[in-house]
């Protein structure tokens, strides 16, 4: 019997401008659908496991297609609440070179933001259940955001459920010290906590030092301290984090450390193309609770993820559309590219 897997947070529409348009020459948008934690639950399902999706979303059209396409990729919709007007929605530049790619929120008063702690049996969704995820993003979207996240994770822990969060900071969101107030009280629930060097300080107020990652350069030796300080302070039973080299915006060095209160785990690292990078860090978590989940060392754990994200950034689209085999072949050492026939 596959395992029960739980993500929580915001599904949105995602308008794309063609190619690599920028928002002021497009004519048109592809629209898709995507947000953090449901980027994770498509990956899992993906990867074989019993993965629901917990949000709110209107009962209209829009919010139908929303539900639709997660059950496209085999994610369960059970518990996704109906009621309110709208979906989130966001737009998303694609740079190139030396100029980034961006994103403007229009995600105001959704579904989501506006729900209460009632809107959900809490019990029931994490009755059975193994895994429970989320990320920074949801408790940021709203004060309701907040109150669902910490009824969520305090509901988990009272089933036995193992929780993970990638603490995703968001300036468009919230401020440091708004995060701060609010995620370090929430990361007493938290078992394995994910997320880059700028979401440590800026969610936790944890920097590592000798770390410039605008020259493209990773300092890995100032993060097993930092790792260990978090362990003691949080009582994580994990630490990981991606360490992205910003070369430009089409070109990225890709690798990822993990602690595991014994040792200190550093990955292989990739010379990552960029086709698009949005859910890149999804899909690395997504592979961390695979890895754990699955009973793999930490280690093995690790550079399943680092491959599964790596292989992301080549993938239009907020979803990660690569199986366990073709993750396995990479981590296995196959990068040639080569066309399959």
């Amino acid at each position: 019997m596959a395992k029960k897997v739980i993500t929580m947070g915001e599904i949105m529409l995602r308008l794309s401008t063609p190619g690599h348009q920028r928002f002021v020459q497009a004519n048109s948008f592809d629209a898709i659908y995507g947000g953090g934690e449901a980027n994770v639950a498509v990956s899992l399902a993906n990867y074989g496991f019993d993965s629901y999706f917990v949000t709110k979303l209107p009962k209209h059209e829009i919010g139908q297609a929303a539900v639709n396409e997660l059950r496209k990729y085999g994610v369960h919709t059970d518990y996704i609440a109906r009621g309110g007007e709208r979906v989130g929605i966001y737009f998303s530049e694609t740079g190139a070179s030396m100029r980034p790619s961006k994103v403007i929120y229009d995600r105001a008063n959704s579904s989501i933001a506006e729900a209460h702690v009632e809107d959900f049996d809490f019990n029931e969704i994490f009755k059975d259940a193994k895994w429970f995820h989320i990320s920074g993003i949801t408790p940021a979207i709203s004060k309701n955001g907040t109150e669902l996240t910490r009824a969520a994770m305090k509901a988990a822990k009272a089933n036995n459920v193992t929780v993970s969060i990638d603490l995703n900071y968001r300036k468009k969101l919230w401020t440091p010290e708004e995060a701060q107030s609010v995620m370090r009280d929430l990361m007493q629930y938290v078992d394995v906590c994910i997320g880059n060097e700028e979401d440590a300080s800026l969610c936790l107020g944890f920097t590592p030092k000798g770390l410039d990652v605008t020259s493209g350069k990773v300092h890995i030796d100032g993060y097993k301290k930092i790792f260990e300080q978090m362990m003691e302070e949080f009582g994580f039973k994990y630490v990981v984090s991606s360490l992205r080299e910003s070369i430009s915006a089409s070109d990225n060095g890709w690798s990822a450390c993990l602690y595991d209160g014994k040792e200190f785990y550093h990955s292989k690292r990739y010379d990552v193309r960029i086709i698009d990078r949005v859910g890149g860090g999804d899909s690395f978590a997504s592979g961390i609770i695979t890895g754990l989940l699955d009973g793999k060392s930490s280690a093995d754990t690790l550079e399943f993820a680092v491959a599964a994200s790596a292989l992301k950034h080549t993938i239009i689209g907020d979803f990660n559309h690569m199986s366990r085999e073709e993750v396995e072949n990479l981590v296995a050492g196959d990068a040639s590219g080569r066309v399959q026939r």
